[in-house]
């Protein structure tokens, strides 16, 4: 990923330059996803406004319930069947013992498809260079582009250091 990037001061100046970059956007030839923000301080209360990512997470966490609670269902069933005891007329299958390993699939399930869901959303483990600056750690916001067009380079570096950038550097793969 090759990325350029400014170094900002204050989230106000940093605030700005977002705002820019994301009105720029389309000029510029890149989509506001693209825009990097790294502090080392939270930023939610800065109003640098994320707009809301959704995802389907929400939807796996019941689906893999339900998965789990079948699988649960499913195991205790076969193996009552499977080993048949003498059970003085009553199911062979019965509800309380099952409902016990069913419930716990099911919480296994839910849970299992939720780390897997979050992993594969936050796109962890990620061994690839990641937009970074030393300069982040003493209080500056880092504020960027990744991937932007090689022809307009020059104009994000100019939208940058209007907005306040104290440095401007480019950030490179290799």
């Amino acid at each position: 990923m090759n990325a350029i990037y400014g170094l900002f001061p204050d989230s106000q100046s940093a605030r700005r330059a977002v705002a820019t970059l994301r009105a720029e956007s389309s000029r510029l030839h890149f989509v506001p996803e693209a825009i990097v923000i790294i502090s080392a301080a939270p930023l939610e209360e800065e109003g640098f406004g994320w707009e809301e990512q959704h995802s389907i997470m929400p939807w796996l966490a019941p689906l893999g319930a339900i998965v789990g609670g079948t699988c649960g269902y499913l195991l205790s069933a076969f193996t009552q069947r499977t080993y048949p005891l003498p059970t003085g007329g009553m199911p062979i299958v019965a509800m309380w013992p099952t409902g016990i390993i069913m419930y716990e699939l099911t919480m296994l399930g839910a849970i299992l498809t939720t780390i897997v869901a979050f992993l594969v959303s936050a796109q962890l483990p990620h061994y690839g260079k990641h937009v970074y600056d030393p300069e982040v750690t003493n209080g500056k916001i880092l504020v960027g582009v990744a991937d932007p067009d090689p022809n307009c380079r020059g104009e994000i570096e100019k939208h940058l250091h209007a907005s306040g950038a104290a440095q401007v550097k480019e950030f490179s793969k290799e």
